[in-house]
């Protein structure tokens, strides 16, 4: 009994943090600022398709075999983060922050569940991809800004709890590792295939 009642004490501290936190982000925002977070939110989509669709016609058209392992790879991030943040959301199925607490007034209503964020997921996702094929400050530094600011867009926003954003972001840069050493194995079992074929 104790061991649930503590448990229960430590979810509401914790849900209690996260809707404070939210509210010093969106409820005191500064609302002349609210098209252009809309902007930075509505980007997450067509930037992260347009990264790997850039690279694989690249990849295609000059012959460029790197290029093209790259577009792929992060096309396995994109689809392996929004396999499991959709699987998450309706899973979880957790309400979002303005249908909880009428002073969260949002910039639009979505219908799907919060957790986790799927525009912030996708966000890291490409972020860490490029990032992992491109380890350069001038394509890291960009590219995570860009990230960081779309998490911070959905809670201006006030769509997202913070621990949503959170959540978000760890599956997409999670997901987009995995695929950077998935790829990596499988294109040194490739090459050991190659270097000793079966006969």
């Amino acid at each position: 009994c104790f061991l649930v009642l503590l448990l229960c004490s430590n979810t509401l501290q914790a849900q209690n943090t996260d809707i404070n936190w939210l509210r010093s982000v969106h409820v005191g925002r500064n609302t002349s600022l609210d098209g252009a977070m809309n902007g930075i939110t509505q980007s997450a989509y067509p930037v992260s398709f347009a990264i790997p669709a850039g690279m694989l016609l690249y990849g295609y058209i000059s012959d460029k075999q790197q290029w093209r392992h790259n577009g792929w790879q992060t096309v396995a991030a994109l689809g392996t983060a929004t396999i499991i943040g959709y699987g998450m959301k309706y899973g979880i199925d957790r309400k979002r922050p303005y249908e909880s607490y009428p002073d969260i007034v949002p910039y639009h209503y979505d219908t799907d569940p919060s957790f986790p964020s799927g525009h912030t997921s996708l966000a890291f996702a490409t972020a860490t991809s490029v990032s992992l094929q491109y380890p350069k400050w001038y394509v890291v530094a960009p590219a995570y800004l860009w990230a960081g600011a779309i998490g911070y867009s959905r809670m201006h926003l006030g769509m997202h709890y913070p621990s949503d954003v959170l959540a978000g972001a760890i599956l997409g840069a999670g997901s987009s590792f995995l695929a950077y050493k998935g790829q990596q194995w499988l294109l040194k079992r490739k090459q050991k295939t190659v270097k000793h074929p079966v006969e």
